[in-house]
């Protein structure tokens, strides 16, 4: 005779699983071991606290538990009655709130909202140099997903731009916080792993998680994710534990793993040289420096003059917001005319900290590793470039502005004398660290080096 069977449907998975282990005579450890799911996860369902199993998860236990057609068939709908149960939440939780309008990235959300929404991918990775916005387009996308009906979980990593209101509510976060921790831990002493150990980490470190969404469709953002990629069999099995989940992550440099879709976020597009000033007011970089201006001095308004001034600081900044927004910050004490002066002494220095000092010293050692990561070929180009940049800008009239010559792949091929294969490699690198991006005038197949990167790292002499 079987053993007595709680009906109540919050737990009757548990129970099922429970009553058949007890029924053959087995302990937790043992039916781990002959299902290859983690102990924790056994307990986590027979105590209730997980009341979702995966379909793979159900199959593996049934075949442990050795059970009838009949049995697997009760403890299979049991199971599909449990995620059906609807989420582990109240109200579908939302994004932070920005605290600040987005300007110039109306292309770039769209294109990560079609991806994320009905494109089909499930990893995404916005990377760029710090400051250049990928927390503020994460945001966007996350916001507009959730307007759709997608809900928003967000993790921050130390160190994240914290240029936002408000956070999932405590036990999404709990939960979230505790999933991405095993994403990067050491595996679990209890854990068990061999021929199903990718599932058993889907159950026991991502259990958490996966009882909160089930299978519907969230968006996972991960904002200022390091460098250094979680594990990717656990990665991988969070994905397969979650067919609905889709991660958003920003992080400075690709995780360079499966299945991720690098989104490579460049600075704003700038004005080009010579344009006329009510063209120059519509370039994005314009834009988002002009709406900070206007918050150091609500006063201001723009004429002919300015609108000059503004679009050539922009090309001197290279668009990047974060050095765009630190400028203006400098019209406290300075008007625009002087706050351009100064950029033929150090563009760099303007991302000072008023009253500090230390602001133009952090973002060389933030460039300078930048530089120091990449590979020898990549960062022999970027010497190669900057130095031939220097020449041609020494050759340049008094007063000519050094926007940075551009250069294309075969360029590239004729400077290192190497393939285009090679070539096209190096050229990858430096565009995905963020030293170098396409002009936009070009139709993406000419380059410059950001005019920030070659003021801030020290330049090295072409070989004879």
């Amino acid at each position: 005779m079987n053993a007595h069977v709680n009906t109540d449907s919050t737990s009757r998975v548990g129970a099922l699983i429970r009553a058949h282990r007890l029924r053959i005579g087995l302990t937790q450890r043992e039916l781990a071991d002959l299902s290859t799911i983690s102990v924790r996860a056994i307990r986590d369902l027979e105590q209730g606290k997980a009341r979702r199993p995966r379909p793979d998860t159900v199959r593996l236990m049934a075949d442990a538990l050795r059970l009838g057609p009949r049995a697997r068939a009760a403890l299979e709908a049991a199971a599909q009655q449990g995620r059906a149960g609807g989420q582990g939440w109240g109200r579908p939780p939302a994004p932070p709130t920005a605290l600040h309008a987005m300007s110039g990235r109306d292309a770039e959300t769209a294109v990560l909202e079609r991806e994320l929404s009905v494109g089909g991918e499930r990893l995404v990775n916005v990377v760029g140099l710090g400051g250049v916005g990928k927390t503020r387009v994460a945001l966007e996308v996350a916001e507009r997903l959730h307007a759709a009906g997608v809900p928003v979980l967000w993790h921050a990593f130390p160190g994240a731009s914290a240029d936002h209101l408000g956070c999932a509510e405590p036990e999404s976060a709990a939960r979230v916080a505790a999933t991405v921790a095993d994403l990067y831990g050491p595996p679990p002493a209890d854990a068990a792993y061999g021929g199903g150990g990718a599932g058993a980490f889907g159950e026991a470190a991502g259990g958490g998680l996966f009882e909160l969404l089930g299978e519907q469709r969230v968006l996972l953002v991960l904002d200022g994710a390091p460098a250094v990629a979680p594990r990717f069999d656990r990665l991988t099995a969070l994905l397969r534990a979650c067919p609905g989940l889709r991660v958003l992550v920003t992080s400075e440099r690709p995780w360079e793993v499966p299945g991720e879709r690098i989104f490579l976020l460049s600075p704003l597009e700038v004005p080009a040289e010579g344009a006329a000033p009510d063209a120059a007011a519509l370039a994005p970089a314009v834009r988002v420096f002009l709406d900070h201006v206007r918050r150091v001095r609500p006063e201001f308004t723009a004429g002919p003059a300015d609108l000059a001034r503004a679009a050539r600081l922009c090309r001197r900044l290279d668009g990047h917001p974060g050095a765009l927004a630190a400028a203006a910050s400098w019209l406290v004490v300075c008007d625009l005319t002087t706050l351009c002066l100064s950029l033929d002494a150090d563009p760099v220095a303007l991302l000072d900290h008023l009253g500090g000092g230390a602001g133009a010293d952090r973002f060389r050692a933030a460039l300078r590793s930048r530089t120091d990561g990449l590979s020898a070929g990549a960062r022999e180009l970027l010497d190669a470039l900057c130095a031939g940049e220097a020449q041609d800008a020494g050759a340049q009239d008094a007063g000519a502005e050094d926007a940075g010559a551009e250069f294309g792949l075969t360029d590239v091929a004729a400077l290192t004398g190497r393939g285009l294969p090679e070539s096209g490699r190096m050229l990858r690198e430096l565009l995905i660290s963020g030293t170098v991006r396409a002009a936009p005038e070009s139709g993406g197949s000419r380059f410059r080096v950001l005019s920030l990167v070659r003021a801030a790292t020290p330049r090295t002499p072409q070989r004879a």
